[in-house]
């Protein structure tokens, strides 16, 4: 059991800590101001209905003895209601004016409170020390109209550094050469964060493919180096919550859905929480879920994924300028999360900066089509080390190269994938081609390295895992791999 984390509202505790990887069946008690004890059934829990600006008394015993935490919820936040800054839960009319003064408003020990409605608004800007609450029923609602999410802000989308269409919520301002100037907020509630999906995502790609026609029409036979027509314009996207720069900021209970391309993404920032959150953006072309981009210790449980694309991608920037940047993603935690269905969790294919010590454990990620993927182009550069994947259920395991978003000037040297550990892992060896198709079956584990020695994928181990049925194991261009692999019963 590692070191024990909590993060409060003022009527909630939430502890959670990491899970040994090596002792599948550690499950300490919780006590909370001598009350009965629980035993969650993963690595943490939530005390909700507790009283504010008051300190409890949290007992964790385990094998290893009793720790004992004193733990203080916040005070009740003053709430400034965004009725009374003249907003319109009525689906139609435009507030972003209104919501933008309420955000403005909002000092430290005060909170945005958006009542049961649906709250039509372009980009809004947060800032630090603050708190944003949706109650039950309360939707804000991002529009599909280009014009609504200027001016253009620096952001990186696919690992480049550019100009980009605002996020429906931004925090924080883009600078890989500093530290953090956004800090301490807090996204909570019941209600819905939701952008303009797909129809917002198409509007930009036409404007941007129109202002783009003489550059696109100079690439000529090069286009083919990009995924699609779209790729270019499509980069011009902003997400649906931004995090630049950002620091201690935690999204719990909220659904987040439909963003123009990403849901969250977080881009050189560091203790961002995130649980009990529901993604979705079946329709979204790119509608990844949660995506730390150059961020150190980041956390995201209990939360489920409904996307279309990954469910959680992990990134650090691409060749060269990410190999320049070069600010790794590292200390990534995820545990006791679910895809209902998208592609599940993946490393890349922007990693050229780096990433390194991902934990993920008590996933669910059957339904998914990659299960877990760690990924890049061999003008990448950069690395992937150090992950650990435990007491999950995926379709798959990929390790591998691949020829998308390829485009740009290449690293002198491939990536290095080293230092990945599977433990306890149950294959299902089945997943779905798309999202509408049935199932089929897939190798279980496919691991490719670059065809450069000393690049050859290195150092994978798969200990104590199971599959439901006989299952391909692929090997290529890899060294020291250890396989423990058995049917399961």
């Amino acid at each position: 059991m590692g070191p024990v984390q909590t993060a409060c509202t003022p009527d909630s505790l939430t502890v959670y800590w990491e899970k040994d990887p090596c002792a599948a069946a550690e499950r300490p008690a919780l006590s909370l101001d001598g009350g009965p004890a629980v035993t969650p059934r993963s690595t943490h829990w939530t005390f909700d209905g507790l009283t504010p600006d008051t300190c409890h008394t949290l007992e964790i015993s385990g094998e290893n003895g009793k720790t004992v935490l004193s733990v203080r919820t916040p005070p009740s936040p003053v709430r400034l209601n965004v009725k009374d800054f003249g907003a319109v839960g009525d689906g139609s009319t435009l507030n972003t004016r209104a919501l933008q003064a309420a955000l403005d408003a909002c000092g430290k020990g005060q909170e945005v409170f958006f009542p049961a409605g649906v709250y039509l608004t372009g980009a809004l800007r947060m800032h630090s020390d603050m708190s944003l609450y949706l109650s039950e029923g309360a939707v804000l609602q991002g529009t599909d109209r280009p014009e609504d999410y200027l001016p253009k802000v620096k952001s990186r989308f696919e690992g480049i550094e550019q100009e980009c269409f605002q996020s429906l919520l931004n925090l924080g301002t883009l600078d890989h050469s500093s530290g953090p100037n956004c800090r301490n907020v807090l996204l909570h509630g019941q209600g819905v964060i939701s952008g303009g999906g797909q129809a917002l995502a198409l509007n930009v790609i036409a404007s941007e493919r129109e202002r783009l026609k003489d550059t696109l029409a100079a690439l000529g036979e090069k286009i083919r180096e990009y995924e699609n027509d779209n790729t270019i314009p499509g980069r011009a996207r902003g997400r649906l919550v931004s995090l630049f720069n950002c620091e201690n900021v935690r999204m719990t209970g909220l659904t987040l859905q439909n963003g123009a391309s990403w849901n969250v993404h977080m881009v050189y920032s560091r203790h961002i929480l995130t649980d009990h959150c529901v993604f979705r953006s079946r329709d979204v072309w790119n509608g990844d879920g949660w995506d730390p981009d150059s961020s150190e210790d980041c956390t995201l449980f209990a939360s489920s994924f409904y996307t279309g694309d990954d469910s959680v991608a992990i990134k650090s920037g691409k060749n060269p300028e990410g190999n320049v940047i070069a600010r790794p993603a590292r200390r990534i935690r995820i545990f006791d999360c679910v895809s209902h269905e998208g592609l599940g969790i993946a490393i890349g294919s922007e990693m050229s900066g780096g990433v390194e010590d991902v934990r993920v454990w008590d996933c669910d990620l059957r339904h998914s089509l990659y299960g877990v993927q760690i990924k890049g182009t061999k003008k990448r550069g950069g690395y992937v080390r150090d992950v650990v994947v435990s007491d999950c259920v995926l379709p798959r395991f990929l390790v591998c190269a691949v020829l998308y978003n390829d485009d740009g000037e290449g690293a002198p040297l491939p990536p290095r994938f080293s230092g990945i550990r599977c433990q306890r892992v149950r294959f299902t060896c089945w997943a779905k081609n798309d999202w509408e198709k049935d199932l089929h079956e897939m190798p279980m584990i496919d691991l490719k390295g670059f065809d450069v020695p000393g690049y050859e994928a290195s150092d994978l181990s798969f200990e104590d895992c199971t599959c439901e049925r006989p299952g391909q194991v692929l090997l290529s261009h890899c060294k020291n791999v250890s396989l423990d692999l058995r049917q399961a019963e």
